[in-house]
């Protein structure tokens, strides 16, 4: 049986790989593909994939990615310990242990930073799309996936934008 649709899970204490994205990120794909009938696993391969590749809402680079990685790593021990993320440059990926209901977190993260970049950037309006996807590590084996997945994810963007500061991992 596959299940689609399925509710954050709220647990505290475990790990959680944890994707969101700019709010201008979200185009006519995502909404087609969030409106399909499959699995969360691969609605999220998906719209990684394709986010990976786009440009909608790539705001996450120069001044704002030293400074939403700088916030990520000062909530380290306040709101979930830090394991590892990834800036691309129009989503986050994290694996973190939650010290918070999960939704608490989430709405800590996106709304103090939102309202720093916007700032930032003399913009107004929504920053970050309000959805996010979690996935809650099952094992040894899963969380390597993960963190590599996340290590890695930045080669994706070519040479020069792999190689500015866009990951962070507590094993390196």
């Amino acid at each position: 049986m596959q299940y689609k649709h399925l509710p954050h899970i709220d647990m505290i204490g475990y790990y959680q790989f944890i994707t969101f994205r700019t709010f201008d990120s979200t185009d006519v794909f995502l909404k087609k593909l969030s409106l399909q009938d499959k699995d969360n696993s691969k609605k999220q391969l998906e719209m990684d994939d394709y986010l990976d590749s786009s440009q909608n809402g790539a705001y996450l680079k120069d001044d704002v990615l030293t400074v939403i990685s700088d916030f990520l790593k000062a909530k380290d021990k306040v709101l979930y310990e830090l394991i590892a993320f990834t800036i691309m440059p129009n989503h986050i990926h994290l694996l973190i242990k939650p010290l918070d209901k999960l939704a608490s977190v989430m709405q800590s993260i996106k709304g103090s930073s939102a309202k720093t970049i916007n700032d930032m950037m003399s913009r107004r309006g929504k920053f970050w799309a309000s959805d996010y996807y979690d996935k809650t590590i099952r094992d040894e084996k899963h969380f390597n996936t993960v963190y590599n997945y996340i290590k890695n994810n930045p080669l994706k963007l070519g040479e020069a934008e792999a190689s500015l500061p866009r990951f962070y991992g507590i094993y390196e």
